[in-house]
């Protein structure tokens, strides 16, 4: 049943989302050299690797010079990127990845490989998990960038103190609320926390 909403969402999601879709396409490549589109391998569910899709925020090759970004200030972040980000729409082409069935609406959002590597063997057991674009880890640290912007050293505390909480509220999460009920509640209080800042 989830997948089946999953599936049937993100492919009307896509058709209704289009001229927004191609609006963005348009701004992001006159607003700095590159492609539209970021691509990124992150590690999926059963610790497979998959291509996640977003829009472009950043300058070109920004990603060679570190995986975090840390608050608005980052200089690597484009104009129009600030904006996108604000309101999550450098996700939307995420959309793709749940029609294939790499993620879900709702799930552990996916790492790159260099910070799975770090898992603890318990911690691994995210991984039986499908990855989404929102979850309620995303929701407690909507202002991850702010918060790493305030830290001496922005990726070891994030491998120290986010990481292992963000794990652990999926765990938490999932072990009761893997439904398609409990997906759609998340995704309600993610809009609310994007569009109502609450």
């Amino acid at each position: 049943m989830k997948r089946l909403f999953d599936f049937l969402s993100s492919f009307f999601g896509l058709l209704i989302l289009s001229p927004l879709f191609l609006i963005l396409i348009v701004i992001i490549r006159i607003s700095s050299k590159g492609g539209a589109f970021y691509k990124q391998t992150r590690v999926g569910q059963f610790n497979r690797d998959f291509l996640l899709f977003k829009f472009r925020s950043m300058y070109v090759d920004s990603d060679k010079k570190g995986l975090l970004t840390v608050g608005n200030q980052d200089k690597r972040i484009t104009s129009i990127g600030v904006f996108i980000r604000k309101f999550k729409l450098d996700e939307l082409p995420q959309l793709i990845n749940v029609l294939f069935g790499d993620m879900s609406f709702v799930g552990p959002r996916p790492e790159v490989r260099k910070y799975v590597d770090l898992y603890t063997p318990d911690q691994l057991r995210v991984l039986n998990l499908k990855p989404g674009i929102t979850d309620m880890a995303s929701i407690k640290y909507k202002n991850e960038n702010d918060i790493l912007s305030h830290q001496k050293d922005p990726e070891r505390y994030y491998i120290d103190v986010i990481l292992p909480d963000k794990i652990k509220i999926n765990l938490d999460f999932y072990k009761s609320s893997n439904s398609l009920v409990g997906s759609i509640r998340v995704i309600l209080l993610t809009f609310k926390v994007v569009f109502l800042g609450s």
